[in-house]
C-alpha cells in the first residue's frame, strides 16, 4: 500500500467492533444454556478462527460471511464434544490461550495449533497453571508452544500469582475455574482488562475482584447473554494519533468502548497534552462507551511505565508515534511484554521509524524516543503484523514523500483500515 501526507485529516469513523469482547462473547456463550445473538460482532480473521474453533467442538455459530451478527445455540457447561480434527487458532493469541483454558475442564483430547507466527508465541505462561489445577498438557519445546494437546477435567481450584500482568492468561485461569471443584483465585501483578469478569457475572458466574486479585467460583451453570459489542479502543488508536499529531486534523470516533481497563492510551494523550475529548457517555452492554475527538495538538514528552503498560499494552507501538512529533524524549518502559506479540513490537516499531527518520532507540523493556522530529517516506515491511501495518500507515500519512507497507495484516483485527484512510484524508493518503 503507498501513502502519502494529505493536507488535511477530517472524518467521522465507526471503528470495528471491540476484538476482545467479540472473542468472549462467542466463547463464553457457546458454553451457556440457551441461545444468545451478539450484534455488531467484529468480523475479522482473529474471530473468524475463534468461530471456527467453536464449531469444531460441536457448538452451533451461525454468522454468515461479511455479516455483523452472530447468533451461537450454547451447548452448556459439558456439552461440548471432542474435536475431530486439529483446531486452528490462525493468528489469534486470544482463540489458543482462552480455548486452553475452556478445554482444562472437559474430559477429551484437543490439539491447538496455529499459523508460524502463533506458533512461535509463549504458551507456557497458560499451560504451567492448567497443568497445576490438573489438566493433562503437552507443548512443544518443554510445553512453552504450541501445537499444544490438552485432555481436561479433573481440576481443583488454585490460586495463582500470575509473573506477567496479562488478561489472556487471567482468563485462562479464570475458565479452567469455571469446572474447578473450588474458588479459583488469579493475582496479577497490574490490573489488566476485565471484560472476562464483566461477561461471566453477567451469566451468573460468582466472580469476586479486590485491587488485582479475582476469584471465581464454580457456578451450575451459565445463562447466554445477548449482546451488542462496542467499538475497540486499540482500533481507535491510530485515528487518535493521525489526529493529534497531524497539522490540520479533527477527527471523530463513534461510539468506542473507554472502559478503564482498556484506556491507557487516553491517560497518555492526555498527559501529552492532546486536544481530546469524550462526549456522549452511555452504556453498552455493562460496557461504558462514548465518542472521542481528537484535534491537532501541540504535544510534550511522557514517560510511560508501571500499571499504565497493560492498559495500553496493544497501542504502545503508537506511542513512539506521538514522540516523534512531542519536544523532548517519550520514553516506554516495563513493556517487555511487546517482545512476545504477533512480532517482536519493540523491535518493530524502532526499525520502521527508525527507517523513515525518527530519532528511536531500543530498550530491553521497551523504546525511547527523542522528539520531535521529521519522518520522511520509506519502503516498510510490518512483519505480518497487524498492529505494525496499521502504524507504518498512519506514520506514513505524517511523513513528507511516499511510505510503501507491505506484508501488512491488518485484517487481522481491521478490513477497512486502507478504506477509513483513504475517507479521512479526501483519498489523498492512499494509492
Amino acid at each position: 500500500m503507498n501513502v502519502e501526507r494529505p493536507a488535511r485529516v477530517r472524518a467521522t469513523i465507526r471503528v470495528p467492533a471491540d476484538k476482545s469482547i467479540s472473542h468472549r462473547a462467542l466463547m463464553f456463550n457457546a458454553i451457556a444454556d440457551g441461545e444468545a445473538t451478539v450484534t455488531g460482532i467484529l468480523d475479522s480473521e482473529d474471530i473468524r478462527s475463534t468461530a471456527r474453533c467453536l464449531e469444531g467442538l460441536g457448538v452451533r455459530v451461525d454468522w454468515p460471511e461479511g455479516a455483523d451478527t452472530a447468533r451461537v445455540v450454547g451447548s452448556g457447561l459439558h456439552g461440548l464434544r471432542e474435536p475431530e480434527d486439529v483446531l486452528d487458532c490462525g493468528n489469534s493469541g486470544t482463540t489458543i490461550r482462552l480455548l486452553l483454558g475452556l478445554l482444562a475442564g472437559q474430559p477429551f483430547l484437543s490439539i491447538l495449533t496455529g499459523d508460524a507466527s502463533l506458533r512461535g508465541r509463549p504458551m507456557g505462561r497458560v499451560i504451567h497453571p492448567l497443568r497445576a489445577m490438573g489438566a493433562s498438557i503437552q507443548g512443544r519445546r518443554d510445553d512453552t508452544l504450541a501445537p499444544v494437546a490438552i485432555r481436561g477435567g479433573g481440576l481443583r481450584g488454585l490460586e495463582y500469582a500470575s509473573p506477567v500482568a496479562s488478561a489472556q492468561v487471567k482468563s485462562a485461569i479464570l475458565l479452567a475455574g469455571l469446572f474447578a471443584d473450588g474458588p479459583s483465585t488469579v493475582v496479577e501483578p497490574a490490573a489488566t482488562r476485565n471484560h472476562t469478569e464483566l461477561l461471566l457475572r453477567a451469566m451468573g458466574a460468582r466472580v469476586e475482584t479486590e485491587a488485582t486479585r479475582v476469584t471465581v467460583t464454580p457456578p451450575a451453570r451459565l445463562n447466554a447473554v445477548s449482546l451488542s459489542v462496542p467499538g475497540d479502543i486499540s482500533s481507535a488508536a491510530p485515528w487518535l494519533v493521525l489526529g493529534a499529531c497531524h497539522p490540520d486534523a479533527e477527527v471523530t470516533l463513534e461510539a468506542v468502548n473507554i472502559n478503564p481497563t482498556r484506556t491507557g492510551l487516553l491517560d497518555i494523550l492526555r498527559a501529552m497534552g492532546a486536544d481530546l475529548a469524550l462526549t456522549n457517555p452511555r452504556d453498552a452492554g455493562g460496557e461504558p462507551v462514548a465518542d472521542l475527538v481528537i484535534k491537532s495538538s501541540r504535544l510534550r514528552a511522557a514517560t510511560v511505565e508501571g500499571a499504565l503498560v497493560p492498559r495500553a499494552i496493544d497501542e504502545l507501538p503508537l506511542v513512539a508515534i506521538l514522540g516523534c512529533f512531542a519536544e523532548g524524549t517519550t520514553s516506554v518502559r516495563d513493556a517487555s511484554e511487546l517482545r512476545v506479540k504477533e512480532t517482536d513490537r519493540a523491535r518493530a516499531v524502532v526499525e520502521i521509524l527508525g527507517a523513515m527518520g525518527a530519532n528511536i532507540e531500543e530498550r530491553g523493556d521497551g523504546f525511547a524516543v527523542h522528539g520531535p522530529a521529521k519522518l520522511r517516506g520509506a519502503a516498510i515491511d510490518a512483519h505480518g503484523d497487524h498492529r505494525m501495518g496499521m502504524l507504518a500507515g498512519i506514520a506514513g500519512a505524517l511523513a513528507d514523500g511516499t511510505t510503501v507497507v507491505t506484508n501488512d495484516a491488518v485484517a487481522v483485527s481491521y478490513r477497512r483500515f486502507w478504506d477509513d484512510l483513504a475517507r479521512a484524508t479526501g483519498g489523498v493518503a492512499v494509492g
